[in-house]
């Protein structure tokens, strides 16, 4: 054979190679629920430093919070920390490319990824079971804290912890008090019945554009088909407003069920008529996470729903405009009259299966857990989520204040009507939610201008689409 031909045949095998290689990443990106990645999980070097991943807040006293507390664990333990923070999509992106790399942390904590990944890393055997943790100290915690916590494991066959409970959050309404008195309204006026309290923003936005010749606008609604956690809990809140129930408390999907899917049509047709009467900034299309928040602090709405103190956080050092500029508000009753039920999810960290450093991220977790410094570290960062201890709610901070924001949140999570999203009764619907079904259902509605009826339609199949592949 000549040398010209022994060296074609070997960029040959050369190019085959790579294909080949490119190939099985790409089969790998694609998963059902109940598939593994085709990369094996590659055993990190025991180094005896713990690598913890955290989502970045959106102050810096947030994170200074959380290295504090890591900072005097490791004083007090002597082990060592490498502490990375990384932005709320950025954290979920990165975890997600870890998993399928097989380069993972030890301990992982991620407000986007817990409602959209770790349902289905505990489903593939990917999250360390962390009942040695939860157990001892369960009586802190109530019963839909642990079960927000808990996760079915599809190759065990058997349900268990693999959350630990950081904070949790439901959605609140903010708004300019400023503004309002503008026109002559003031939180009093605020009704308190579903179609007029809706309304009462809408008039709003009518007299202020008459008054300050300004183009605001009375809602903060998300419609984006990017998704965002807000757009996730409130079209759940809106469906919970409406008596629609998607899944039964065993986890069946209900969606098949005509008052069910009507329940649907109605709801997406009245959010939907709020962008296109136009009381909805056009942009809110494109919304992610912190564009409600952008747009309620730069005045061009007058009030959104938020599942955080992130906007009040932004301004809590300007008493001003905390107490007397801004206000927190509550739903308002149901269509028909019954209070509402409030949307709770539970913030958690987990630790990875494959981690080496498995007791010590147990250990530091039962450290952080611990409501002494539990309620160190919520003081400190800010008080953008909630505790999930009853002993922490019952410190004086919660029940004696004064600050109408934490007097609001006490009394809806503590004493409200509440439940846990879908997530807890099957967590086929994470997949929900990672796709953002409800979102891109909107988007169909207000820009690609499909009926309701069409747009329920769609959002059916796909949902039980992806609950028939969790099912395999």
């Amino acid at each position: 054979m000549s040398k010209k031909l022994r060296r074609s045949f070997k960029y040959w095998y050369f190019y085959l190679a790579i294909a080949f290689f490119w190939l099985t990443i790409s089969c790998s990106q694609n998963l059902q629920p109940n598939q593994s990645p085709i990369f094996k999980s590659h055993t990190r070097e025991n180094t005896g430093e713990l690598n913890i991943w955290w989502e970045k807040g959106f102050n810096l006293e947030e994170d200074e919070a959380f290295r504090t507390i890591v900072n005097d664990w490791q004083q007090e333990t002597g082990n060592q920390v490498k502490l990375s923070f990384y932005p709320t999509n950025e954290l979920s992106e990165k975890v997600a490319r870890a998993v399928r790399s097989g380069h993972l942390p030890d301990l992982i904590m991620s407000q986007k990824a817990n409602p959209t990944l770790y349902p289905r890393l505990a489903w593939q055997n990917k999250l360390q079971d962390v009942s040695d943790v939860i157990e001892p100290v369960k009586d802190l915690y109530s019963e839909h804290i642990l079960k927000a916590s808990t996760y079915f494991n599809k190759v065990t066959g058997e349900s268990t912890y693999y959350g630990i409970p950081v904070y949790q959050a439901t959605m609140f309404i903010f708004y300019w008090q400023k503004l309002l008195s503008v026109v002559g309204l003031s939180a009093g006026d605020i009704p308190q019945s579903w179609d007029s309290f809706w309304q009462f923003w809408q008039q709003a936005q009518s007299e202020l554009r008459k008054q300050q010749n300004k183009n605001i606008y009375g809602l903060g609604l998300p419609f984006s088909a990017s998704g965002s956690d807000d757009m996730y809990v409130l079209l759940e809140q809106k469906l919970e407003a409406y008596d629609v129930n998607l899944l039964s408390e065993n986890g069946e999907l209900l969606v098949d069920r005509p008052e069910v899917r009507q329940g649907i049509i109605q709801c997406l047709d009245w959010y939907s008529q709020f962008y296109l009467q136009g009381y909805v900034p056009p942009d809110a299309v494109n919304w992610l996470n912190t564009d409600n928040n952008r747009n309620l602090l730069n005045r061009v709405v007058l009030m959104t729903p938020n599942i955080s103190f992130s906007i009040t956080g932004t301004v809590r050092q300007d008493a001003d405009t905390y107490y007397k500029r801004l206000g927190i508000a509550e739903f308002p009753n149901k269509p028909n009259g019954k209070p509402m039920c409030y949307i709770v999810t539970v913030k958690q960290a987990v630790i990875f299966a494959d981690s080496p450093q498995i007791e010590l991220a147990k250990n530091f977790m039962r450290y952080f857990i611990q409501p002494q410094v539990k309620i160190k570290y919520l003081q400190a960062s800010g008080n953008r989520f909630q505790p999930v201890q009853n002993s922490v709610w019952s410190d004086p901070f919660w029940q004696q204040t004064t600050d109408p924001y934490l007097k609001t949140a006490t009394k809806i999570l503590t004493k409200g009507k509440n439940r846990l999203s879908y997530i807890a009764n099957n967590p086929a619907y994470s997949q929900v939610l990672e796709e953002n079904i409800w979102g891109k259902t909107l988007h169909r509605i207000v820009i690609d201008r499909i009926s309701p009826e069409e747009a329920a339609d769609e959002a059916i199949v796909g949902i039980k689409k992806i609950f028939a592949e969790w099912k395999r």
